[in-house]
């Protein structure tokens, strides 16, 4: 447990960081889990940024930085983790139950927003693992329904039990009824799998490189830096590769200062 018998006034706290109480957990299979944390009331952020959240360790805050998965009007912070065997945070977050506690940064920060793209007609958010979890927030921004045409969700995992929240995704998200209409309408799912039988197999490299991905969008049959905008998250070689490729053709990368074709998130490959 994570402080979870200690009241408030005995938990040392920075000066940079908040207490915040683990609101649910959910363990998506042996490895992977997410859990939702108060919101303090001043706390602000654009869907796709991240935050540092961590816990308590001998000397300074054991912290590292974590996407936001929840939508920018949710009344809870919702993160996905994935556990790392003997990892220092991962071994007792994957432990938290509700009631424990949990430090949070009070600013959120990050280059994976849509203020770094162009406009554009379609966006792509391409990622895999727990690289997911900023594009939960994005695909439950009312605005970016305004700004694009279509979202298409790409996220790879190595085996079908992997895909979290696919039920959500695939309801194109049903239970939220600021989005949920224009998500039935716009918001195009696509789940693969590189280590099991499914509907689509493949990294998500060779399914742009084969230009197979292609087949369930209609009207496409390969990324068009005049009209498609896209964002990475996900494992830093699939980073690394899919941006040497959409620069190769084209594209430009974004930042916040100076918007561009894509964008990535610099903190988790750096």
């Amino acid at each position: 447990m994570i402080h979870a018998n200690l009241p408030d006034c005995l938990i040392k706290t920075p000066p940079n960081l908040t207490l915040e109480t683990v609101y649910s957990v959910k363990h998506w299979n042996d490895n992977l889990f997410s859990f939702k944390i108060t919101r303090p009331a001043s706390f602000r952020f654009r869907s796709g940024e991240f935050v540092m959240i961590g816990i308590a360790s001998e000397g300074a805050p054991l912290l590292r930085p974590y996407s936001i998965a929840s939508p920018s009007y949710s009344d809870e912070l919702e993160f996905l983790s994935i556990y790392v065997p003997n990892g220092p945070l991962t071994s007792r977050l994957r432990a938290i139950a509700p009631g424990d506690k949990i430090f949070l940064g009070k600013k959120a920060t990050g280059t994976l927003v849509t203020d770094a793209l162009l406009e554009g007609e379609r966006l792509f958010l391409l990622s895999s693992g727990t690289g997911l979890a900023p594009f939960l927030s994005i695909a439950r921004d009312p605005d970016i329904y305004s700004r694009f045409n279509q979202i298409i969700l790409i996220h790879c995992v190595r085996q079908i039990k992997d895909l979290a929240f696919r039920q959500n995704l695939e309801s194109s998200f049903a239970d939220d009824y600021l989005v949920r209409d224009q998500a039935l309408l716009q918001l195009l799912y696509i789940p693969t799998v590189t280590r099991e039988k499914f509907k689509t197999n493949g990294r998500i490299t060779d399914l742009l490189n084969n230009k197979s991905i292609f087949f369930t969008i209609n009207g496409l049959n390969k990324l068009n830096y005049m009209t498609d905008r896209v964002m990475i998250c996900g494992g830093k070689q699939m980073i690394i590769d899919i941006s040497s490729t959409l620069t190769r053709d084209g594209f430009t990368e974004g930042s916040n200062s100076r918007p561009g074709h894509f964008v990535i998130e610099k903190a988790f490959i750096d």
